[in-house]
């Protein structure tokens, strides 16, 4: 039976509540200012157990007891519940362990707990739950008030508040028979992805009461913690630490004071039917009212085991609950997947035919990245194979896009082609969503995020190699022009001055070259083969190169001298341009710490402290100054380093 308390009572009159041989019962209407309710209610033979809370003040005479069922007189016999062996009472503890806990909180709840156990009859059995990141029952509900002391006692704090898992968990905790109650403690919100709905409709479907304490929350939290409340039939009460014992020391005096009547049916009364209690308190009357399940007058041989719900029932389909870390696994072993996927494409490859090479070596000298002819066959057929062959159809329909694909992994000097870049793309992004969702514990938001970080990092990683590539190309390219002029003064020919640099440079210049020289002997003019060099490294230098060996190829001179002027100028321009990087080395520094400090400190305080930092990812307004200062944060860090900038 749920309990109700006088401030609930109004809200529970209209409810209709299941009873087995355990059967919940309505809210008490108290009568007076201090009233009584009905919190248990037990089918016997012929009869019903009552069990009822009484006013915290005044005196109940316990002869002058008068029951009604259905408007008609019934007799009962009173006593009290404490010291009633035939009474089974059970309560669970469910207390909040997280970080935000620390400090005089928690040390106030251990004392709440402590008068609690000091206080309650000897006869309940109490168990006490903790919840935190993970919901524990340290102990089962018993009357071993020594072990329920220790337990307290030992009580330590960790992160996140599974605040509805706990509510689930002592109820599994608080056993099946007898009246069964929980107090719950919490002094925060839900961080956890269980639904408030399915706690609710745990409640309602259960015969079990619960009481929840608020600590220095407010109204914070006051609706969800108001829903559990009333879905279990009690109520929230407000505390702050130095009233916590109090209120614990309340409770436990309620089940001090609970009376046990025992109620024989009139003849003729329905299975459910209403039930009033009234008590003689210090004179007065007080009435405790609810709708019942009160089974039959007629004696039965065997208990009657009453539907565990009045209403209809709606049939629920089949429904496998797994448990987090199962989730975990699952989508771990997802990941795994794609990535075995990934290195099965591209890093276990079969053997090439003859053919096949022939074919990728010419390609090398074309464009790199330049995809297989849509009328040729792949020489093996297997998952590679496939795969490449759907991200070819993909592209085909874009040869815009492939054409830029082509040439940023031109660029980046990656031998991938097009569509096997995309499907390695396409594998990070979701790799990288994986990850999120696992770090996130299921948070959709935080996996989008991951997700475009996956597909915005390869074109950064590309973005990188180019650069990279480009910065070697520039410090070597004064070295290479005079080997170059080296090689002409000793007679050799242009051609043969590049192939020099072939065999004794260094990539990526050494690879350029040769490149040019594979296109020269195709036919391709050399000037021609050395412009493209010079426009895939988006090189001016070499473009004056370029320029001059055309100039020279047509109106004569001395080229190698020409070569050893400009060399000597390309290394002045690098000399300037390091000494400009080194005193411009503060500000890009100072750029950089300033730039990472904010998020780094962050994702330290998410690991260290999370509960001081979720505000800015369980609120709208935290969303909104994350991406204010995001965006802040950005522009602050492009200025300093356009600053600090200084083109030679």
């Amino acid at each position: 039976m749920r309990r109700l308390r006088p401030g609930l009572a109004a809200a529970a009159l209209g409810s209709l509540l299941a009873l087995a041989v355990v059967a919940p019962a309505s809210a008490a209407d108290p009568s007076g200012p201090a009233g009584a309710s009905i919190d248990h209610a037990e089918v016997r033979d012929g009869g019903v157990r009552l069990l009822v809370s009484v006013p915290a003040s005044g005196t109940v005479d316990v002869g002058g007891v008068d029951v009604e069922v259905a408007g008609k007189a019934a007799r009962s016999t009173t006593a009290a519940a404490t010291g009633n062996a035939d009474v089974r009472r059970t309560t669970v503890l469910a207390i909040d362990t997280s970080n935000s806990m620390r400090g005089e909180r928690i040390a106030a709840a251990k004392r709440a707990a402590a008068l609690f156990l000091d206080t309650a009859p000897p006869d309940v059995a109490v168990g006490l739950v903790s919840f935190d990141d993970d919901v524990q029952v340290l102990v089962e509900p018993s009357r071993d008030r020594a072990a329920l002391r220790r337990a307290v006692a030992g009580l330590t704090l960790t992160r996140d508040t599974a605040l509805y898992d706990g509510v689930l968990g002592a109820v599994e905790a608080s056993g099946g028979q007898g009246a069964r109650s929980l107090l719950v403690l919490s002094d925060g919100k839900d961080t956890t992805d269980t639904p408030l709905s399915e706690v609710l409709r745990t409640l309602e479907q259960e015969d079990v009461s619960v009481d929840v304490v608020s600590l220095d929350q407010g109204d914070a939290a006051s609706q969800p913690l108001q829903l559990i409340a009333r879905a279990g039939g009690g109520q929230v009460m407000d505390a702050d630490p130095a009233s916590l014992s109090a209120t614990f020391a309340g409770e436990a005096d309620a089940l001090r004071r609970q009376l046990a009547v025992d109620v024989t049916l009139p003849q003729g009364t329905e299975p459910q039917a209403d039930v009033t209690v009234t008590l003689p308190v210090d004179g007065r009357a007080v009435t405790a009212s609810a709708f019942l399940t009160v089974g039959s007058a007629e004696p039965a041989a065997e208990p009657v085991q009453a539907p565990a719900a009045t209403g209809p029932v709606a049939a629920a389909g089949p429904r496998i609950d797994l448990p987090p870390a199962a989730v975990a696994v699952g989508v771990g072993a997802i990941g795994l997947g794609l990535l075995g996927m990934v290195v099965a494409l591209f890093v276990v490859r079969p053997g090439a035919s003859k053919d096949e090479k022939l074919r990728k070596q010419l390609e090398a000298y074309g464009v790199y990245g330049a995809p297989q002819s849509r009328d040729q066959a792949p020489a093996d057929q297997g998952l590679g194979a496939q795969a490449r062959q759907v991200a070819e159809k993909a592209l085909a329909g874009n040869q815009g896009l492939e054409a830029r694909i082509a040439a940023r992994l031109d660029k980046a000097g990656m031998s991938l082609k097009p569509a096997e870049w995309l499907l390695v793309h396409a594998g990070v992004t979701v790799l990288a969503a994986v990850l999120g969702m696992l770090l996130s514990r299921g948070n959709i938001l935080l996996a989008l995020v991951f997700l475009a970080l996956g597909a915005a990092g390869g074109w950064v990683y590309l973005g990188l190699r180019k650069s990279r590539r480009l910065k070697a190309f520039a410090s070597g390219l004064a070295d290479t022009l005079q080997l170059m002029s080296g090689s002409l003064s000793a007679g050799l020919s242009l051609a043969q001055s590049v192939d020099t640099i072939v065999k004794e440079g260094s990539d990526p210049i050494a690879g350029e070259f040769r490149r040019v020289i594979v296109e020269s002997r195709l036919g391709v003019p050399l000037e021609e083969s050395l412009g493209g060099v010079a426009e895939r490294m988006e090189s001016k230098d070499f473009e004056w190169v370029v320029m001059a060996i055309k100039i020279q190829r047509q109106v004569g001179g001395n080229l190698a001298e020409l070569l050893l002027q400009v060399a000597a100028t390309l290394r002045e321009r690098e000399y300037l341009r390091r000494q400009v990087l080194a005193l411009s080395a503060e500000g890009r520094l100072s750029a950089y710490i300033l730039g990472a400090l904010p998020p780094v400190f962050l994702l330290y305080l998410s690991v260290s402290n999370p509960d001081y930092v979720s505000v800015f990812f369980t609120t709208t307004i935290g969303y909104f100054l994350l991406g204010v200062m995001a965006v802040l944060l950005v522009v602050g860090f492009t200025w300093m380093l356009k600053v600090a900038k200084v083109d030679v």
